[in-house]
């Protein structure tokens, strides 16, 4: 089997300047909110080419993820391959456990595939509660999201607010398949296993699988739900536009 370096890396013309524009955009982010500032890490390709920009370039940005308690055990390995290659403690916010045996006692394991609703309650507590937990007392975040991983994030700025107000900055907004896996063999970055099992984009074990050639990246997230409900909520709100007069 080919390895996801293997199908996907190469480098494309602009990609030096797209690296350049990427630590950038991290230094002058860490430079405005120092001591307040995190990258949000899902543990995918995207977040482990930030993870290694802030650590080659010692820009003092914290890196944190979730545990959902359903991650798959490749994801999780990298938290420890992460703090030995780089040095950097790994902050990780668990959900409460509480409320997740209220829910699972409530609704079962399988709630996610039973209908919309459940399946982005699971995610409300799993995800979106330790999520505000990792930005309290933030006053901004960054993450990997990129505008060719879906029809969805195809206009993914660099910058905008989040709904509470906090600068939010996407630094490979404008890299390609092409451009990740290219940094990736150029600095001998560490990543989740599962790329190489036809995982471009990697969320929970339950509501994740390989993709066919030919579909989209995310095609194997929430696989059962229409295009229009795939999306978990940590990245689907914005602040609001200001009403015009």
């Amino acid at each position: 089997m080919s390895s996801a370096i293997e199908l996907h890396a190469r480098k494309t013309r602009g990609h030096d300047a797209r690296v350049a524009h990427a630590v950038a955009l991290l230094r002058e982010a860490a430079e405005d909110h120092a001591g307040r500032i995190v990258q949000s890490s899902s543990l995918g390709v995207e977040g482990m080419v930030l993870t290694d920009m802030i650590a080659r370039h010692r820009l003092p940005i914290a890196v944190a993820t979730l545990d959902t308690g359903k991650l798959h055990a490749e994801t999780l390995a990298l938290i420890p391959r992460i703090e030995q290659r780089y040095g950097l403690k790994v902050e990780v916010f668990r959900a409460a456990q509480e409320a997740v045996v209220h829910f699972v006692g409530r609704h079962g394991e399988r709630a996610m595939f039973d209908s919309v609703e459940l399946r982005k309650a699971c995610c409300d507590v799993r995800k979106l509660e330790p999520m505000k937990r990792l930005l309290a007392d933030r006053s901004a975040w960054v993450t990997g999201l990129r505008r060719s991983q879906s029809e969805h994030r195809a206009e993914v700025p660099f910058f905008e607010l989040d709904a509470e107000g906090r600068e939010k900055f996407y630094p490979l907004a404008d890299w390609s398949d092409a451009d990740v896996w290219h940094y990736v063999r150029t600095h001998e970055v560490p990543y989740n296993e599962l790329h190489d099992q036809f995982f471009p984009s990697i969320g929970c074990e339950p509501c994740t699988r390989a993709v066919s050639l030919g579909e989209d990246a995310r095609a194997g997230r929430w696989w059962w739900e229409q295009e229009g409900t795939k999306e978990c909520g940590l990245h689907s709100l914005r602040r609001p536009e200001p009403a015009v007069a």
